[in-house]
């Protein structure tokens, strides 16, 4: 009810000309309720899909997502399932030719971020045998994991540098993009957290413009262009289209419940080799460990870019994103401002010198909403 009064007079304005109003995000360093860090697992060359076979066990890689890691999961999951079909199919048909039952299927997931959740919840419903075929081993549940600490905008950013990745990558991040974004599309409801939301990308120049949006424009409903300045936070080109927001806490705890539900094993485990993972007793395993598979499988391509998060009251009034420099996102949690791409740096302490930029950064956008 407070919400809904709060907008009337912005409700009345847009009704009378039929243009979009935006209220304005109270940008100040007394608003402050949280400050944290996160590493996304960034891969020049973009995310890792692939299985590899280990004496008698199958792997399968699943990690590097970049900073799209939720945006991404349902499809790289689906992928990753896709590998292991022929492992499964011949592992089948040899049980057949020596005239035995067929193998009761088991499954590791590595990771209990939002790609093994993922991960593990399609094969419970691909390969379910029943209570306990799928087993996560994880050394960080929800609320502790990286995922957690996500932004959760459904927009495939930082997962690639284009002068590195192949033309086999591109097409597989394409697909996983389609794949997860009808996946999430199903789960839009206060339940999962996941709810469609207007978002406005502001430009200072007009060739900006034509530039296709990650993933393919056909994800992004409703696009409008914009040369209208002073109603658009004082920049000269705008976009606005609508796509999705995931609210990490309610979303990551939703997946978790679904897996108990369904029968999952979780273990609470750290590793400290390639080793010890072999030696688990399930026949097929999904790495989805992330940024730890640079230290488990010697992946030294994967790398962390730091992003810090400065999170403000809610204010229930914000009912768009906008993305330029930084970023702001309104979740019933607090209102998200990021905006901050550290290569190559490791460290999870929030700095001064971040946050001081991006409420000044913020606080300047703001001064352009006529």
């Amino acid at each position: 009810l407070i919400a809904a009064r709060t907008n009337q007079p912005l409700a009345r304005a847009a009704e009378l000309d039929g243009k979009r109003r935006f209220a304005p995000v109270k940008v100040s360093r007394d608003r402050i309720i949280r400050e944290v860090v996160g590493l996304r697992p960034y891969r020049s060359e973009g995310f890792v899909v692939d299985a590899e076979r280990v004496g008698n066990k199958f792997l399968i890689h699943n990690y590097g997502h970049g900073g799209a890691g939720i945006t991404l999961s349902w499809g790289t999951a689906s992928l990753a399932l896709d590998l292991a079909r022929d492992f499964l199919a011949a592992r089948t048909s040899r049980s057949a030719r020596n005239s035995r039952r067929a193998p009761h299927r088991r499954f590791a997931v590595l990771g209990c971020g939002v790609n093994g959740l993922s991960t593990a919840l399609l094969l419970q419903r691909r390969f379910q045998d029943g209570p306990g075929t799928v087993t996560i081993y994880a050394k960080d549940l929800p609320p502790e994991t990286t995922s957690n600490i996500a932004g959760g905008f459904w927009y495939p950013t930082s997962v690639y540098d284009p002068q590195a990745a192949s033309t086999k990558f591109t097409e597989q991040f394409r697909l996983a993009c389609r794949i997860s974004n009808r996946a999430f599309q199903l789960l839009v409801g206060p339940e999962y957290g996941v709810r469609w939301i207007d978002t406005v990308e502001l430009y200072r120049d007009e060739a900006s413009l034509g530039r296709e949006l990650p993933g393919g424009n056909d994800l992004y409903p409703q696009q409008e262009v914009h040369r209208d300045a002073e109603r658009y936070f004082g920049f000269p080109y705008a976009r606005q289209y609508s796509t999705m927001l995931i609210e990490p806490p309610v979303y990551l705890n939703a997946l978790l419940r679904d897996f108990y539900i369904a029968g999952g094993k979780l273990v609470v485990k750290e590793f400290r080799n390639r080793e010890e993972i072999m030696r688990l007793p399930e026949p097929v395993i999904f790495n989805c460990t992330g940024l730890g598979a640079r230290a488990l499988f010697g992946d030294q391509k994967l790398s962390p870019v730091r992003g810090q998060l400065e999170v403000l009251l809610p204010q229930p009034e914000i009912d768009y994103c906008y993305l330029s420099s930084g970023y702001m996102f309104p979740r019933r949690d607090g209102i998200i401002l990021g905006g901050t791409w550290d290569h190559d740096d490791w460290s999870l302490t929030p700095k001064a010198k971040h946050t001081t930029r991006i409420l000044e950064e913020h606080a300047e956008i703001m001064k352009g909403l006529k």
